[in-house]
């Protein structure tokens, strides 16, 4: 019982973080504190593939003699890309924030939520 728990540690660490990324996004009204609940959850999502795709002495898939086991790099090839994209939609939300801030003055959600239903 105790290797379950100790043994696979990332696995709760990934657990934890994507309950708090989605306790974020979900209790706060602020957009910005919405964008790095995202984010943290965004952050769990990379380490659970990246955990994934861990092979115990595993070496890079270059054929030599003496190695048997190799290690599959797709998922830390998509993980790169995953954060190039995750950059790039945190300085779109970012923008749109700004934006928000502009128009509304606000980026409280209750707030603009109100300003609209007055119009």
């Amino acid at each position: 019982m105790i290797d379950i728990i100790f043994g696979h540690y990332n696995y709760w660490i990934v657990v934890v973080l994507m309950m708090a990324g989605f306790y974020t996004v979900i209790s706060r009204g602020n957009l910005i504190k919405k964008i790095a609940g995202i984010n943290i959850f965004q952050t769990s999502v990379f380490l659970l593939y990246i955990s994934i795709g861990y092979v115990e002495k595993g070496t890079a898939p270059i054929i030599a003699e003496g190695y048997t086991v190799y290690s599959n790099p797709l998922p830390h090839v998509l993980i790169l890309t995953a954060i190039v994209v995750g950059v790039a939609t945190t300085a779109l939300g970012l923008a749109l924030v700004v934006r928000i801030k502009e128009a509304y003055g606000t980026i409280e959600e209750d707030e603009i939520h109100d300003q609209d239903m007055s119009l």
